[in-house]
């Protein structure tokens, strides 16, 4: 059924192409779905991205989830236990990075218009508001990128953008279990001859509903009260536990 639905509406959105827009560089993108809803037991999922093009050309796609500081410490060994020392900030990092491409993106376009476009992971501008050096700099990124990568937050490497046919293109995107709330700005990019022929940008937002939603709300509201009920459902989850072994 769901394939169903979306061959009906890629369909529809080549159909109506040349009537919206004769140019050469036509582009016409949307989403299965610009909600992702967080509930309780919420163990990730995909979004359908699907579009059209006018004429032949290569596609990209990345997904920037909302920015925010992030800290990384570097850890040493002192006296066989490993322990924080320096760290660095960087400022206005995506909580949340993804990419995809038809082809690999170094033979798309050259890496001089990957950098102006900020496309791809190496060409994210993360800032540093720690005073350090290039080379600390350096290290810092690299182990700031392997850090989100472990959790899932940034993919390891582009997915794949297939075409169904010289006009019909599809990707899904992953969003995994952690995934951060807020909203995502999507862009999708045109590519012919190596240069960018059109950006069409959707946005699709993180969410939490039903009572997951009501207890991070609650628990951002109320952290104080929050917190105390928290050590008290622990404290009576241990009395249980003990009097249930007890009488075992």
């Amino acid at each position: 059924m769901f394939r169903i639905a979306f061959m009906a509406a890629v369909t529809v959105i080549a159909a109506t192409l040349p009537l919206k827009n004769s140019r050469a560089d036509a582009l016409v993108v949307d989403l299965s779905n610009h909600l992702v809803a967080i509930t309780t037991g919420f163990t990730g999922t995909d979004v359908l991205l699907f579009g059209a093009v006018q004429n032949e050309g290569d596609i990209i796609v990345t997904v920037r989830g909302p920015d925010q500081d992030m800290v990384v410490r570097r850890k040493e060994r002192t006296v066989g236990i490993w322990v924080n020392r320096e760290s660095a900030t960087f400022k206005n990092v995506p909580t949340y990075y993804a990419s995809a491409s038809n082809r690999p993106m170094d033979i798309i376009a050259n890496d001089n218009v990957l950098r102006d476009y900020r496309i791809g992971l190496e060409h994210q501008r993360f800032i540093a508001a720690t005073d350090i050096t290039e080379v600390d700099q350096k290290a810092y990124r690299d182990a700031l990128v392997r850090n989100m990568q472990n959790v899932g937050l940034f993919n390891q490497r582009p997915a794949k953008i297939s075409f169904l046919s010289n006009q019909l293109f599809r990707t899904d995107i992953h969003f995994p279990a952690n995934t951060p709330t807020g909203t995502y700005m999507i862009n999708v990019y045109l590519i012919r001859d190596g240069r960018i022929a059109s950006v069409k940008t959707t946005p699709l937002v993180v969410s939490k509903t039903g009572v997951s939603a009501e207890v991070y709300d609650f628990a951002h509201r109320y952290s104080a009260l929050y917190g105390i009920i928290a050590v008290i459902i622990a404290v009576f989850s241990g009395w249980v536990a003990s009097v249930v072994f007890r009488k075992g």
